[in-house]
């Protein structure tokens, strides 16, 4: 092996594990998400995990945002709880950070 062969394995390496901690930050963020909608929806304890496993899995139609954006506001207004896509995107943005941090605590 060269040092090269070594480097570039190296950098595949932390590239993966990369690529699968910015997937589960986002699917952590998806679930506080769901969970934050959920109590302004008033939903049960089970109502709400199950809801949160619903925007999870509806980040799945579409590269991006968008597709759970479409779904919370939708599923907001259906309630008639007055939001907008601003605060839907505030809210991703705050539960970015806790995703992270929830899972670099659980890591170290």
């Amino acid at each position: 092996m060269t040092t090269f062969d070594d480097r570039e394995r190296a950098f595949e390496t932390k590239f993966a594990h990369d690529e699968e901690m910015k997937f589960r930050v986002i699917a952590r963020r998806n679930k506080l998400l769901g969970h934050w909608a959920a109590g302004l929806m008033k939903l049960s304890a089970v109502e709400a995990e199950a809801y949160a496993k619903d925007v999870v899995r509806a980040d799945f139609e579409e590269a991006g945002d968008e597709d759970v954006i479409r779904k919370i506001l939708g599923d907001l207004t259906a309630a008639d709880i007055e939001m907008d896509e601003a605060q839907i995107r505030q809210q991703l943005a705050d539960k970015t950070v806790e995703a992270r941090r929830q899972l670099m605590e659980a890591q170290g």
